[in-house]
């Protein structure tokens, strides 16, 4: 898994509440089991028309907004079903965090397994942070893990809680598969004691 550490950059306003998993990733683009080229998939009921086209009133398709790695989000973000498709689609997108008032459990920790920092602030400060967003490309948004902060164009300045555990695994990479490999002197050892007390097995 890809460290996160800190970013720097536009952050793209979605003014909207309990957008759903099937929304971030449409049930269409779930045959796949790898995590990339689902950017293209992102918010495709929303980012496309009927004919295939971009609709250009949608935030994503904005100049502005194209390259964005921060996404502001209303309450109840990634609700929905369960699908690990949703944070592989946003990191392929290139969206690293995503900042809201409150998200669904399982969307919640499932960006952690896959490099997203989630982070949680109050209704007042997404307003601000809101604000900051919709200025465009003439205001950027740092977020650093380490300090738990993120900070403004104009200074300004949010905290942010983290548990300190999900904050150690994002700042070194390490999901599931990081972790259990971070033992692997040890589970190598107990397979070596068990298979010469027991060579039947």
């Amino acid at each position: 898994m890809e460290k996160f550490t800190s970013v720097t950059g536009v952050a793209a306003p979605l003014e909207m509440t309990n957008v759903d998993t099937d929304m971030i990733i449409p049930k269409q683009y779930l045959k796949t089991i790898k995590r990339t080229g689902l950017g293209s998939g992102l918010f495709a009921e929303l980012r496309y028309k009927d004919d295939g086209s971009e609709n250009p009133d949608f935030v994503l398709n904005k100049p502005a907004y194209r390259k964005a790695q921060i996404l502001i989000a209303d309450d109840n973000f990634g609700c929905g079903s369960s699908r690990e498709h949703a944070p592989w689609a946003l990191f392929d997108f290139g969206i690293r965090c995503v900042i809201s008032t409150s998200f669904a459990d399982i969307f919640y920790n499932n960006c952690f397994k896959n490099g997203i920092l989630p982070i949680k602030v109050s209704p007042e400060d997404l307003e601000k942070l809101m604000d900051d967003a919709k200025r465009g490309a003439n205001a950027t948004l740092s977020v650093d893990l380490a300090a738990q902060e993120i900070r403004g164009p104009d200074g300004g300045m949010v905290k942010f809680d983290i548990d300190p555990f999900r904050k150690h695994c994002l700042m070194n990479g390490l999901d599931d598969i990081g972790l259990t490999l971070e033992k692997a002197g040890k589970i190598a050892r107990f397979e070596d004691a068990a298979k010469a007390e027991r060579p039947w097995l």
